[in-house]
């Protein structure tokens, strides 16, 4: 156990230790996988020389877990968990899920809702004088004034409902060393962050800022206005640049919450050295009575290579926490991690995905980004992609190849996101051929999203022709290697800008090739990205233009059902949702109906024509000019 970081008190006694620097407190299981942030934080503290203890899922209902552990020295650093706390316990229909994997058993309720928000609190009444700085995805996503879906409000910064000193966005391996340097020289709350790229804090006045600044609409503007509460947020993706950002200011009544630019990614040495810290790859031996913890199952053979996402799709929260530069492992690192896997124990030779936030990049999408930035209001792969795009796959195609080649790996997966818009804008198909030969197994999953050009111009997505392409040529290939293997699309509904219309015809489509979906992903309004605010809005905060958001639960049922028409439960609601479109045509027994009449309902007769004038009669046949009558036989 002394492989894995200090849990209790007890663990912290057998190292010799009498008080940790860092308390770091999550709403998740401990898992020392590079997969989770904790890990990842704890263990770049910990090289730096800091003593870090875990506090995992404690009693959220008093303080009493936090006291048992101990006052840290420095900071208590709490996160929600690696998703947020609310998307863990509810679903986008609002309904309680029965599990949550990231808790051990696999069992619910080990967590509070606003998980951040609640131990953050806890950690102050424990520790009065400590200070306390949240980080993670949940925090992140929340470090301005937000829309939060389960309460249906504008609520403020997450600096004010916790009572926090501070809080680190975005990968925060920079930003963590630089805040504990400050606490260790004798800095204390707010203080320790100034200056801090990829931190934010609240102060009083705007007087004397390390960076240039700009201000946007106040708590009190964006809770009043909701075309405010647009520009808030488009301002916030446009200062999300690590070369061109500047510092965001937001008035919070008496505070001013103070977000510095973001932190610098992490070069390809910097990535190496994180990636090579001790991990343990398992989730903490503690929790093998209650059966482990499930989420380890996803990633404990697979590797992550890079970070970031120029891809930004709309409803997505990667551009406004990772930020779309792409950094990456080197091709050594990589192996190296590789290695280490197909030496565990357990491991069967396949590693399950070599991936990231989207697997196919490995460097940015053009040159000038690293000195430049990325632009502000253009999109490298949307509405089409950029001329200055660089799409090459060589790079990832060669570190496939060496990861073949590993001994006792036998089989290495693609499983995570692939741009497919991208793939098309690479003219060399090596690296399509050899995906579908040695890198998926029976099924390429991909995530056109939907077929409705209007609906994937608000999603920030391709025009649905790419997919098309996309997909002929994917049957082209495995046809040509000898290959039966399907593509499977992941599909949303309900996301701003698709109405009951869109549905229907996306629904129509699907019927036409013959496909129809497991599952369906209904648009989830998360806190801090693009499409959140044209829900709540009801404007697209690019164009300032209104949009149409699908908000009451009977229509968000109606467009998700159509998806699934085929299935005997969903028969009542799509009957209606097609009633209500306009739509009665597609109900019948023709190929393009979807659904059939109600039972006992017999097919239409043909319709009758009108008798010619000869019936009952055999017509004489008709003459032909230039014959003459038979004479009979001869």
């Amino acid at each position: 156990m002394n492989d894995f970081l200090p849990i209790s008190k007890e663990d912290m006694t057998a190292r010799g230790w009498y008080y940790c620097d860092f308390l770091l407190v999550t709403g998740d299981a401990y898992i020392d996988h590079p997969s989770f942030g904790t890990a990842i934080i704890s263990r770049v503290l910990e090289a730096e020389g800091y003593k870090v203890a875990i506090l995992s899922q404690p009693d959220f209902r008093s303080e009493k877990d936090f006291l048992a552990i101990g006052r840290p020295r420095y900071a208590v650093l709490v996160n929600g968990g690696n998703i947020d706390s609310m998307v863990a316990h509810y679903t986008a229909a609002k309904k309680r899920r029965s599990d949550d994997a990231y808790t051990p058993g696999g069992k619910a309720g080990a967590r509070p809702d606003r998980a951040a928000t609640v131990y953050a609190m806890l950690a102050r009444r424990a520790f009065p004088e400590t200070p306390v700085y949240l980080g993670g995805i949940e925090a992140s996503l929340r470090r301005f004034a937000h829309y939060d879906y389960w309460a249906d409000r504008v609520m403020p910064s997450v600096l004010v409902s916790s009572g926090a000193d501070g809080l680190m966005y975005g990968m925060s391996e920079r930003s963590v060393r630089e805040l504990a340097n400050n606490l260790k020289h004798g800095k204390k709350g707010a203080e320790a962050l100034f200056g801090v790229r990829g931190t934010a804090y609240l102060t009083h006045t705007a007087e004397n800022l390390p960076f240039p600044a700009v201000q946007c609409p106040s708590l009190e503007d964006v809770c009043e206005s909701k075309a405010d509460y647009a520009r808030s947020v488009k301002m916030q993706y446009d200062e999300q640049d690590f070369v061109t950002g500047k510092a965001l200011l937001q008035r919070h009544g008496k505070h001013l919450l103070v977000q510095n630019p973001p932190a610098k990614p992490l070069t390809t040495a910097e990535m190496d050295e994180v990636y090579a810290l001790p991990y343990q790859r398992a989730y903490h031996p503690s929790y093998e009575a209650a059966g482990g913890v499930p989420a380890i199952q996803e990633v404990q053979f697979s590797i992550i290579h890079n970070r970031g996402c120029f891809g930004a799709c709309n409803f997505c929260a990667l551009a406004f926490h990772q930020g779309r530069f792409i950094s990456a492992r080197s091709h050594e690192s990589v192996i190296a991690e590789a290695e280490q896997i197909a030496a565990s124990p357990g491991f069967k030779g396949y590693i399950h995905d070599v991936g990231g936030p989207t697997a196919n990049f490995r460097f940015p999408a053009c040159h000038k980004q690293q000195e430049h930035g990325l632009c502000k209001d253009k999109r490298c792969l949307f509405p089409s992609a950029c001329k200055s795009l660089q799409a090459d796959h060589s790079d990832y195609l060669n570190l496939l190849r060496e990861l073949r080649q590993v001994e006792g790996v036998k089989k290495v997966f693609v499983r995570s996101g692939l741009r497919y818009d991208y793939m098309m804008a690479d003219h060399n198909d090596a690296f399509f051929r050899e995906l579908v030969e040695h890198h998926i197994s029976g099924q390429l999953k991909v995530a056109p999203e939907h077929m409705s050009d209007n609906v994937l111009y608000y999603m920030g997505k391709p025009s649905f022709s790419v997919y098309e392409s996309f997909r002929e040529r994917y049957a082209r290939i495995n046809q040509k290697l000898g290959r039966k293997q399907y593509l499977v699309p992941y599909l949303m509904s309900s996301h701003p800008g698709a109405t009951l219309r869109d549905a229907v015809e996306l629904a129509c489509y699907l019927n036409r090739v013959g496909y129809m979906p497991e599952q369906v992903q209904d648009f989830y309004p998360t806190p801090g990205t693009l499409s959140t605010a044209m829900y709540y809005a009801e404007l697209d905060p690019r164009t300032m233009k209104p949009v149409y958001a699908a908000k009451t639960a009977e229509e968000k049922a109606m467009q998700r059902a159509l998806l699934q028409w085929r299935k005997p439960e969903k028969r009542p609601i799509v009957l209606a949702a097609l009633k209500k479109a306009g739509r009665e045509d597609l109900i019948g027994f023709g190929k393009e109906c979807l659904i059939r009449p109600a039972p006992g309902t017999r097919p239409p007769a043909p319709k009758k024509t009108a008798k010619p004038a000869y019936a009952g009669k055999k017509p004489a046949p008709a003459r032909r000019k230039g014959w003459a009558k038979s004479k009979g036989k001869k």
